[in-house]
């Protein structure tokens, strides 16, 4: 195979075959062609076939989505130079094979926190490309946290103008006096700028979901408008600090139509948006408690606690999003009373327990558990490794995680559309180190969402080739490279800050009702 190659075929499969293969710069033909992609209607969507021989190569799909995954197959059949930018002249030999594949899960993901660390466009762009070569379909975009509002709003402009930013961030880690950087931080994307990811993200097959987190870490919000609020009077802040703020959004209507628009500004600007995240976490309900107003608004509603009240207004918001054609998606905090609309997307991220509640009580899941797919934390307790968030998951632990356990009923398991990886960037303040933590576990993670079954890790040595030939600066298996090391300085490694299966015990044993939550603490 050579640059310049013919393909033909029915027009969106080939769009998406040449999508995929944009390096080797096809050629469109009428008929014929080095590479020929028919239009197979029994295949599933993402299914395709794949066969290369001495006449050429034939790929079978039914949709678009299908005809970009065979392509990323046969790139996968060509050197690592094919992952180059501008790949060296000549000709390739693609092996003879016979190919017929699908992905076992639905939802393939990867989560992006651009709130406590912002991303530029041009970082997220590239990550959709890198998610694109390990047929990952769904980009979670958490956009809102206490530490910045990064999507603008034409309706509420206050949003982005004050919420985007914050005069420093907090330096020290924890257990250690507190010190500050004292260097501006911000950013934020405009709804052309979402529209634009999203228009690239669905060229690539890939879906994206944004994160709009309510009620809680709303310090940015309530920074530019603290109406909003259960003290309206209260002075607000971007927050320059980690971990789980008091800071929370009233319940009461003009907050539920406050959020409608900024919701459909977002919907708006992704065009058809099949999911919206509405997060339900951490929720810290003291100032709901000592609001006469909005307890007495609950007992207004024949609600018996503030828990319910919770259930309630995240209920509100995904009727108001499903009246709009979207489904709402939440953490699984916000399950637990029965108020949430069926067809709402739970991700549990404390254990698999909660999970099988979500899933046995008929909620379709999202896999995210902190143990094994939070990769903010380092993948070991070496002295070596840069500051992480909490130590230790390794490629082995990824590699063995179980999407749908099989200890599970079928119709449990059935309610798992897949599983994604959480990046929070408390300890992420660049692509540099996005790349080192993302990969080569997020190319594990992969692996597993798409057949479903434990991974042996024999391909990743020839994977890593592929992702240096493409330029990601990610962390080889057997440690991090003398410059992605700590060092003695700000990023020091501090081992044993947090042991990531101590995490998992104590949020394995907290009550779905527990009114005050922390992932860090």
């Amino acid at each position: 195979m050579r640059a310049g190659v013919a393909v033909s075929g029915a027009g969106a499969l080939v769009d998406g075959v040449r999508t995929a293969l944009a390096v080797l710069d096809l050629r469109v033909t009428d008929g014929g062609g080095d590479i020929r992609v028919e239009h197979r209607p029994e295949l599933e969507p993402e299914e395709y076939t794949l066969d290369v021989g001495a006449a050429g190569v034939r790929i079978g799909a039914a949709k678009r989505s299908g005809a970009f995954y065979a392509a990323q197959t046969l790139r996968q059949l060509l050197p690592a130079d094919a992952y180059r930018s501008v790949p060296p002249a000549g000709v390739w030999t693609v092996p003879g094979v016979r190919i017929e594949d699908a992905p076992r899960h639905s939802w393939r993901g990867l989560h992006l926190d651009v709130a406590r660390h912002f991303l530029p466009k041009r970082e997220v762009l590239r990550q959709l490309d890198i998610m694109a070569l390990h047929k990952l379909n769904t980009l979670h975009l958490h956009l809102v946290d206490d530490q910045g509002w990064r999507i603008e709003s034409r309706a509420y402009p206050r949003l982005h103008e004050i919420g985007s930013h914050r005069p420093r961030t907090i330096s020290s880690s924890y257990g250690e006096e507190p010190a500050y950087d004292e260097v501006p931080h911000g950013g934020h994307y405009t709804l052309a700028d979402l529209a634009e990811i999203a228009a690239y993200a669905r060229a690539r097959a890939i879906t994206v979901v944004p994160e709009i987190d309510v009620p809680g870490h709303a310090s940015a919000l309530l920074a530019a408008y603290p109406e909003y609020g259960p003290q309206p009077d209260r002075t607000h802040a971007v927050l320059d600090r980690w971990g789980v703020s008091p800071a929370i959004l009233s319940p009461l209507p003009p907050t539920v139509d406050f959020l409608s628009v900024v919701l459909g500004e977002v919907g708006e600007a992704l065009g058809a948006a099949p999911f919206i995240h509405i997060g339900g976490d951490e929720c810290v309900l003291d100032d709901w408690a000592a609001s006469a107003e909005i307890t007495g608004y609950q007992r207004s509603l024949g609600l018996a606690t503030l828990g319910d009240l919770h259930a309630w207004f995240l209920r509100r918001l995904a009727d108001i999003l499903a009246e709009r054609g979207t489904r709402a998606v939440v953490w699984d905090e916000a399950f637990g009373n029965g108020e949430l609309r069926q067809d709402t997307v739970v991700m549990p991220w404390r254990g698999a327990a909660i999970a099988r509640e979500a899933a046995a009580a008929g909620h379709d899941v999202v896999m995210a558990p902190v143990f094994p797919l939070y990769f903010d934390y380092g993948e070991s307790g070496s002295p070596e490794e840069p500051l992480a968030i909490g130590e230790a998951i390794t490629l082995r632990n990824v590699a063995a995680f179980e999407v749908a356990p099989a200890s599970w009923t079928a119709e449990e398991r059935a309610r798992v559309l897949g599983a994604q990886a959480q990046l929070w960037s408390e300890r992420i303040p660049d692509a540099r180190t996005l790349d080192y933590r993302a990969w080569p576990r997020g190319s594990v993670l992969a692996e597993i969402n798409w057949s479903g079954t434990p991974s042996d890790l024999a391909g990743l040595p020839g994977h890593l080739r592929r992702l240096d030939a493409l330029g990601v600066e990610y962390r080889p298996p057997a440690g991090p490279r003398p410059w992605q090391q700590g060092g003695i300085g700000r990023r020091r490694s501090r081992p044993g800050v947090i042991d990531v299966r101590a995490i998992m015990e104590r949020l394995e044993t907290m009550t779905r009702n527990s009114e005050t939550y922390s992932a860090s603490t």
